[in-house]
This record gives structure tokens, sequence and C-alpha cells, in this order.
């Protein structure tokens, strides 16, 4: 077992080491002015880095030491629900002690109410390393971001009151969305919101399904606020501290995660207060929350990833076979790096996403707080949108469909070994299921990505990506990969030609799949101007992925319509 999940994965120290987040820090840390009020703040941007470093080795440590030994425990006992309570299985209890007794909590909360004031990024690979520990846990831990929504848009009263809680770690939290009719069409919540005049509270009735950490102490919740209204611009959050009038009818029983609870959760004239303005429920507030999940999600599978991969190849040494390790035999050796290329470029596209996304926050509160923001400032923060809403479903479909892969071939790397509950790769290949369906399936994240690329939004990214310098070795490399990008571009137009909508919707998979590939290529290569190992892995991920790109080019560019003419004689 590694003693420091940070310190032993030079993938993850190289993204750290390589992080500009300078332009972020400053403005997060109003100009390193709350070094004054508070002396853990940092002095500047060389500090702050140090801080973060320091934060990430004692997590690594924490996982390494105290989490990832109990994970299996966790996993075989599993959660209970006592007389209407849910129970939490002693390791999850334990790992959130752990966590709380370091001082992990309240990440991204600001110094004013105890939080540690950490950029998005940071905060990202704390899930990485948490999920390659317990995967369970990091769905408690990655809920904290809810504290994130509340304290951007909840009143005063509400921050003050709640914010301290979470920064000691004293309570836990729950985005309460989904109902039983009302899945991917959120739209069409039907739990009720009214106001109650006499109390002055909002009252919430009404049925959620599948909410993870549903036993939270704090609720962030969708409802219907709007009388006689059916669909998303009737809908408000709403924060619910957890009380009698909460109910757990039901926690569920899973294919995997079984340390975290699933609940069914009935509310029954549950006092609740607004969280914004009225009828922003979903439209700016759940799908701001959505976003931030899908990328924590995304984290999460390379986390989970990372560990059935090391699993896989350490077994991998230790197999003899025919004379030698199966390590050594071609096919394994294919799967092998297989997985890891897919692992690198996961990350690759986790990180740059979260960079971008705390850029666009930063310069969002430059906006909010400037007396005349410049013209420039506003496009900027524009455009930074616009590219963040196609990498994010992006990123969430590619990191959990590869981390899908990843786990799959883990198990055959094991071969019958593999198949059973001693080794770790059967609960890492469990675990690893719900990543491709919570926060969106992946056919809700093409829904998601298509209308951006359609629209040719992360043209500007893949042009700066291809404009730098990438020396005489690495130039071939860059062609193949310009050459790819060329062709992706021509399959978009030929796709927006295309006068059926069905027929466009139907072929949008083959658009996302060769989408994800190109922007893995193109990080990957890019970092392979930075050292040797890099550059030996961008060559094999690229190998690897342009016979992808050129499969998914074909489908585009002929756009076969028999599919959908023949759909209801065979369905």
């Amino acid at each position: 077992m590694a003693d420091n999940f940070f310190t032993d994965n030079p993938d993850l120290e190289f993204h750290f080491e390589q992080l500009d987040l300078s332009t972020v820090v400053e403005i997060l840390e109003r100009g390193y002015t709350y070094h004054d009020r508070y002396p853990a703040a940092p002095r500047n941007y060389d500090d702050a880095k140090d801080n973060y470093r320091l934060l990430l080795q004692l997590l690594g440590e924490v996982c390494a030491t105290r989490i990832a030994p109990r994970a299996a425990e966790g996993d075989e006992e599993g959660v209970s629900l006592q007389e209407g309570q849910v129970v939490y299985p002693a390791a999850i209890r334990e790992g959130l002690s752990v966590l709380r007794q370091a001082g992990l909590m309240g990440p991204m909360l600001p110094w004013e109410v105890g939080g540690l004031n950490l950029p998005g990024t940071i905060f990202e690979m704390m899930v990485e390393i948490i999920s390659r520990a317990d995967a369970g846990l990091m769905t408690i831990f990655g809920l904290l971001e809810v504290s994130a929504t509340i304290n951007e848009y909840g009143t005063e009263e509400m921050k003050v009151r709640v914010l301290p809680r979470f920064a000691r770690g004293e309570v836990t939290a729950a985005m309460v969305l989904t109902e039983p009719d009302a899945g991917s069409d959120l739209g069409s919540v039907q739990t009720r919101a009214t106001y109650d005049e006499a109390a002055g509270v909002w009252r919430l009735n009404g049925v959620k399904r599948f909410i993870t950490n549903g036993a939270a102490d704090i609720h962030v919740v969708l409802a219907r606020s709007e009388a006689g209204s059916d669909d998303a611009r009737g809908l408000s959050l709403f924060l619910v501290q957890a009380d009698e009038s909460v109910h757990i009818r039901h926690v569920e029983d899973k294919l995997g995660i079984h340390a975290s609870p699933t609940c069914e959760i009935q509310y029954e004239n549950t006092p609740a207060q607004l969280i914004g303005k009225r009828r922003f429920g979903l439209i700016r507030y759940a799908m701001s929350l959505m976003n931030g999940a899908r990328l924590a999600v995304g984290a999460q599978a390379v986390g989970i990833a990372e560990a059935a991969y090391r699993k896989a190849l350490q077994y991998a040494e230790k197999r003899i076979q025919f004379g030698r390790p199966i390590r050594d035999l071609p096919a394994v050796t294919r799967m092998l790096l297989s997985m890891r290329g897919e692992i690198e470029a996961a990350r690759a596209m986790v990180y740059e996403t979260a960079r971008l996304v705390d850029l666009h926050r930063a310069y969002e509160r430059q906006l909010k707080e400037a007396e005349k923001p410049e013209p420039a400032a506003r496009g900027r923060v524009k455009r930074l949108g616009r590219q963040l809403d196609v990498l994010t479903p992006l990123v969430k479909f590619y990191a959990t469909e590869m981390g899908n892969r990843v786990c799959y071939q883990a198990i055959q790397v094991h071969g019958g070994t593999g198949y059973m509950r001693e080794f770790s790769v059967e609960r890492h290949y469990r675990d690893m299921r719900v990543t491709s369906i919570y926060e969106g399936t992946s056919q809700l994240q093409v829904v998601a990505a298509t209308g951006g690329l359609l629209g040719h939004i992360l043209d500007g990214l893949l042009e700066e990506w291809a404009g730098l310098d990438y020396g005489h070795d690495l130039t071939p490399l860059k062609e193949q990969v310009q050459e790819a990008t060329l062709s992706f571009n021509h399959c978009i137009d030929h796709l927006k030609g295309q006068e059926d909508p069905e027929l466009v919707s139907y072929y949008a998979v083959d658009l996302v799949e060769a989408a994800s590939h190109l922007v893995g290529s193109w990080l990957l290569l890019k970092d392979a101007r930075l050292s040797e190992q890099k550059e030996a892995m961008a060559r094999v991920y690229v190998a690897e992925s342009l016979p992808r790109i050129q499969q998914a080019v074909a489908a585009l560019q002929a756009t076969d319509p028999t599919p959908l003419l023949v759909k209801d004689a065979l369905l």
C-alpha cells in the first residue's frame, strides 16, 4: 500500500506543478490582503501554491494510510436504515472524522467563515485523491460544493448561520433535485413550495428519489414555487435544515458505492428558505450546481480509474505465465498502455477545464465589483462561459466512459481473480459504473455538448493549442493531430447541413467521441513539450486515438439514415 496518494502520483504532481492560477488566486485572495486578518491566508502566489501543495500532501497521506485501507470494509458493511435514521458504515464515519480533524472541510468557502478559500482546481485534485481511496466517501466530501452555492447565492443571514458549520465539518450536504418522474427532465419537478405567511417561511411537500447522501444535515432542494406552472421557469431553489418533517423513506440497494446512502426522501410541510431569486432555481442555480458536480464526477472517475490501473499493473508485474510476467505479453501490455493513456488524457481534460472554470469565476467577480466594466472584460467572461458549456459535459462524458473502460480492463488483466471480491478491482468496477449515470447520463452530456460543438465554440482553444511551439521532434505528431482537427471540423459542417434534426441527434455521440479524443490528444501533445515521459505518453495516446477519431469522422460523413428508417420495425 502506498503511503501518500499525492506524492506517489507523478502525473498528478506534474499537473499541480504546471498549474498557473496566479490571476485566479490574486482575485480570490483580494490582492493578498486577507493575510492581514487571517494568518493562514497566503502572502503571494508562491506562498499560496506552497500551501496548496502541503494540503494535497496531507490529504494524500490521510487517504493512503487511513481511508483506503478501510474502503473494502465500508463497502462490505454498507449503509443501513434504522428506525428512519440512516447509519453510515464505520469506515465512512471514521473517514469523515479524519478529514475533519485534518482541517480539510470547507475547501472552497472563504476565510471569513472559516473555509480554506481554495480555487476549484485544487478542490478537484482533492476529489481525485479521495476517490482513489474510497469512492463512497468522495460522494459525501464532493457534495461540500453545495456550500459554495449557498455562499454565492444565499442571504447574509443564511451564510452566517450555515457556512461556518460546513467549514468546521459539523454538517454534510445533499443536492436534492431528482424525483420519481423527473430524472433527466428536471423541468418536470413537482415537489411544491408554498409560502407560509404566518410563519414567514416556505413549506415543501413532495418526494425526491435517488438522492446521493440524502441523509445529510443540509439539503439544497429544487421545488415548484409558482402555482400553475409546468416548466423550468416555475422552479426555485431552497435551503432545508433536516428535521422531523424530512423522512427517509428508503435507502437504495445499489450495484456499487455501498458506503454512500442513496435515498428516497419525503418532505411534509418542511420549513425552507429561498436561495437567490424565485424562478431561477433550475435555469441558473441548479445548472451551476450540476456543472460543478459534473466536473467533480469527472475527477472521481479519474481517481477510481487510477486505483484500478495501479492494481492491474501490480498484478501484471507479479503474475507469471508462459515463463514471464504477463505485463510483458503484448496483449496485456496493450491494455495497460491504453489504460494509462486514457487516464492521463482524462486528467488533463479535468484540470484544464477546472482551470478555465476558476478563471471564469474570477473574471465574473471582477465584473460584478467593477464600477464601469469594460466591454472587453464582458466579452472575455462570455467567451469563457461558452467554452465551458461545451468542455464541462465533454469532460464528464469522456472521463466517466474512460473510467468504465479502465475498470473493465483492470478485471481483464486479473483474469478470474479479478472477478473475486478479495481483489479490489471488482469493487472499483462496481463503484465506477454509476459515474456515467449520475449528474446526467453520458447521453445527456452528448446533448449538452452538441450545440456548442456544432457552433465551433472550441475552435479558439484548438487554434491556441495548435499555435504553440512543439519543436522539431514533435512536429510530425502535431501535424497528424492538426489533420484530424481539420477532418473533424469538416464533419461538423456536414452534420450541421443535415435537415433532419433526428439524424443530427442520432450521430451526435460520434461527434462528442471525436471531440473528446481530439481534445485529449491536443492536451497530451501540449504536455509532451515538457518531459520525455509525457512525450512517450502522447505518442501512445495519439496513435490509439487517431483511428478512433477517423472512425467517428467516417460515421459523421456518412450520416446514414437507415437506422432511423428501420427503428420501428426492429424495436
